[in-house]
């Protein structure tokens, strides 16, 4: 079938943006060793972004957002990828100004493609590029020396995508997680994923200011950068780590040396969309096995494409909550 049903977004002669549901072909799609059926994809803020015109995410357009996709080979000019493959492709450029996940065919490079073997793509999918992001998140404070009688672990932004994913993770690794959220009503979702507490934005910010904060936290996993990162950095334990991955709040940090000459502490970057295929894929295999999640589906949210484009509305507005996955 050459034939396909896509999100487009266009771009006017007034600089204006619009998305709409459109039948598209295979002919339009760049060039690529591997031709992927797309059954499944899932909703981020960065393809929210995209969809919108962000000049920082996509600059070409008319463009099909969905930084992930999973589906089945069409075809292949790849020998590690085989027609008929379940498979998976998170990051890189797709969904930035590579045709993306938010169509039902996707072409790409056989470099961006993880064959899928626990896990089914409706599970990878949930997962996503969040719980891709809040895993490597996760493993790089372990290598930092993160240890279950080290103390609280502090998730921010802990109702969003990659927060929710990072509490579930984190308790069911036997750690004590504190998640703050600006969503008081979700108080309840993140105590059933595993959060010991849930604490409120503005009683997080509380005295924020001050150039140094009470010891508490042993790790922090932050998506929300600014002043919460900071003010999690100042309350880290001595020779704490926080991860950073996200900047919906702000791409700045107000912050200076004192905790980190005085406390020993670290901020650690996680990048998800460059990492290289073979580490991507050993991440992904954690995730199938030892770190396959229990409540994985207390994180969902379906979504059909026809409703996409309501849906980064309400991840734009801040509303969204968990994992929104996109059934194709």
């Amino acid at each position: 079938m050459s034939k396909f049903t896509a999100l487009l977004v266009e771009k006017d002669d007034k600089g204006e943006f619009t998305r709409n549901l459109v039948e598209r072909d295979t002919s339009a799609l760049p060039e690529g060793d591997v031709l992927i059926d797309v059954k499944f994809s899932s909703l981020n803020f960065k393809d929210a972004l995209s969809a919108t015109g962000n000049p920082g995410v996509s600059r070409n357009f008319p463009h099909t957002p969905g930084i992930d996709a999973a589906g089945t080979v069409l075809e292949s000019s790849d020998s590690g990828v085989q027609p008929g493959t379940e498979v998976l492709v998170t990051g890189y450029d797709l969904g930035m100004n590579t045709s993306g996940g938010f169509g039902q065919r996707i072409r790409v490079p056989g470099s961006w493609v993880v064959c899928l073997d626990a896990l089914s793509m409706r599970d990878s999918m949930i997962i996503g590029t969040a719980g891709l992001t809040a895993a490597l998140c996760i493993e790089k404070l372990l290598h930092m020396g993160l240890e279950q009688n080290s103390g609280k672990v502090l998730v921010t932004g802990a109702s969003g995508g990659v927060g929710s994913f990072a509490v579930a993770l984190l308790s069911q690794l036997g750690f004590e997680v504190s998640a703050v959220s600006g969503k008081p009503e979700q108080t309840s979702f993140l105590e059933k994923l595993g959060a010991s507490e849930v604490i409120s934005r503005k009683q997080f910010m509380e005295g924020a200011g001050r150039p140094m904060l009470k010891e508490q936290w042993a790790g922090v996993v932050d998506s929300v950068g600014g002043e919460m990162l900071f003010a999690a950095i100042k309350s880290l334990r001595y020779g704490g780590s926080a991860a950073a991955c996200g900047l919906v709040a702000s791409m700045d940090i107000p912050a200076t040396v004192l905790p980190f000459i005085l406390r020993s502490v670290n901020l650690l970057g996680i990048d998800s969309v460059e990492l290289p295929l073979d580490k991507k894929q050993a991440v992904w295999k954690k995730l199938g096995n030892e770190w396959r999640l229990k409540c994985l589906e207390d994180l969902v949210k379906e979504i059909r494409l026809s409703e996409v484009s309501s849906a980064i509305d309400t991840i734009l507005a801040g509303k969204m909550v968990g994992r929104g996955l996109v059934i194709l």
